[in-house]
């Protein structure tokens, strides 16, 4: 194994959280020209990051193709060695990013605990995946066997509302099966990125895990660099398709999780005390800027006022503030572009006079605060029902006859996740196997595992990450024929 940089000792590396630079070549470096993000609670700027330029840009891209010949050779049980020290060294400083999470994304500490913890979940569990060969054939004749080899040079853009759990999933997919790694965090979420980033250069040799920080220009730099073999991406789908596009001109491979607009079709069978709370839980946790959030809440006509007052009542206990505060549920909304945005959903909320069941429009505040929201059967056509928010604001819809409901819980263009709530396993699973979405869930919902692949329909996305599909799509598949007799 190509030697990396960590202590002879063996201890855990740390970093410190007071300054943050770029990570090219296993150096790290600033940049003249910086800028910085914002606390969305209380919109008071953080630290100065580098702005990335084409020339490092450049170099980051040589660092990755020098260092891909040495790590893609690297045995897979080395490659996880390292793998599994950097995962304890990043958990050994699990409690500084937490607070830095919960700094530059806004998210309650307690929810940025609980990332950080998957992060270190995900990164492991992805670690410990393997990737044999498959033996097609075998006789007298002829053995064909298909195996994984890496593509080369991945680059990985995460996106803002999950910015160290997301980033985990991808570095640890691309580095376990042999490529090396391009890091572009969003610019409204940079700090935890680099800074993972800069723990990992005890743990793996220059330029197979690098870090870039920017401006708007530095992702489509990454997605159109010849050099860069890989691309996986999440975020909106506007802007996944403009990576495929970029992308396109030298065929990079493309793995792509995108945005969602996930239904749940609530039978007149469940008990509504029980799945009325959750379906709220569902709807606003991370201030409902999470991809699988409850979008669109179906509820059968006989127990809809019930299980809507339900929903009401529990969507008021639910505590609005800082992240730092104690019992806060709903953090700000992440940036005020997002704001923005959600802004305008209320705007069609008043221009069309929808019911607002709890909630509404929340007056300006010293952060980017939005008090959840619950829209009280609107139109299949409105704003609110057909686009997605990504902020704590939900439309519940009254529904009668299954084949209906599945229908208009099918008509969308997006297909990322739905789910079904029914004490009737045989109702639920019918309906369920109609819906057309990447991950379906009965009984629950948001459920993941690094274990299982994941991935869209339709515009929420194309590819898996996750799992051993999600690995094969950091790799080429090769069919090796062996003819036993010449």
């Amino acid at each position: 194994m190509p030697s990396a940089t960590n202590g002879s000792n063996g201890s855990a590396q740390k970093v410190t959280f007071d300054t943050f630079q770029n990570v090219i070549n296993g150096k790290l470096v600033s940049s003249s020209q910086v800028r910085h993000g914002i606390n969305p609670a209380t919109k008071k700027a953080l630290p100065d990051v580098p702005v990335a330029t084409q020339q490092d840009v450049d170099a980051a891209v040589k660092a990755a193709r020098d260092a891909f010949p040495g790590w893609s050779k690297t045995s897979i049980e080395d490659r996880r060695a390292a793998m599994l020290k950097f995962a304890e060294a990043f958990k050994a400083q699990a409690e500084d990013f937490a607070k830095l999470l919960t700094t530059e994304q806004g998210k309650p500490l307690q929810f940025g605990r609980l990332e950080v913890d998957g992060a270190y979940h995900w990164l492991t569990s992805i670690a410990n995946l393997d990737m044999p060969e498959e033996i097609l054939e075998d006789n007298e004749d002829r053995k064909v066997i298909v195996r994984y080899t890496p593509l080369g040079v991945a680059v990985a853009i995460v996106p803002w509302n999950f910015p160290v759990q997301l980033a985990m999933g991808k570095i640890a997919g691309a580095l376990l099966t042999g490529n090396t790694l391009i890091f572009k965090p969003s610019p409204f979420t940079p700090y935890c990125g680099l800074k993972i980033a800069e723990l990992a250069q005890s743990y793996f040799p220059p330029g197979v895990f690098q870090a870039l920080s920017g401006d708007d220009i530095l992702g489509p730099w990454l997605t159109a660099h010849p050099g860069v073999d890989k691309i996986t991406f999440t975020g909106s789908t506007p802007t996944g398709k403009r990576v495929m596009e970029m992308a396109s001109k030298t065929l990079k491979r493309v793995t792509l999780e995108l945005g969602g607009n996930d239904a749940a079709i609530i039978c007149k069978s469940v008990d509504i005390k029980t799945v009325a709370p959750q379906i709220a839980t569902l709807a606003f946790l991370n201030s409902g800027q999470i991809c699988l959030c409850l979008k669109r809440v179906y509820i059968h006509s006989s127990i809809y006022d019930e299980f809507r007052d339900a929903m009401v009542a529990h969507t008021r206990t639910l505590k609005v503030g800082e992240g730092t505060e104690e019992g806060v549920f709903l953090g700000p909304v992440q940036n005020s572009m997002q704001y923005e945005i959600v802004q305008t959903f209320f705007d069609d909320v008043e221009k069309q006079g929808h019911k607002v069941a709890v909630g509404g429009r929340t007056a300006d505040s010293h952060g980017y605060f939005i008090n959840p929201t619950i829209i009280d059967n609107p139109k299949d056509d409105s704003k609110i029902v057909t686009e997605e928010p990504f902020g704590p604001i939900v439309p519940i819809l009254k529904w009668t006859d299954e084949e209906e409901v599945i229908a208009r819980a099918n008509n969308t263009k997006m297909g990322l996740g739905a789910s079904v709530w029914s004490s009737d396993l045989t109702e639920a699973e019918r309906i369920a196997k109609h819906l057309e979405a990447g991950s379906v869930w009965v009984n629950t919902h948001m459920d993941s595992s690094p274990i299982v692949p994941f991935g869209g329909q339709k515009e929420s996305g194309i590819g898996h990450e996750w799992g051993a599909s999600g690995l094969k799509h950091f790799c080429n598949s090769q069919a090796l024929f062996f003819k036993k007799k010449v």
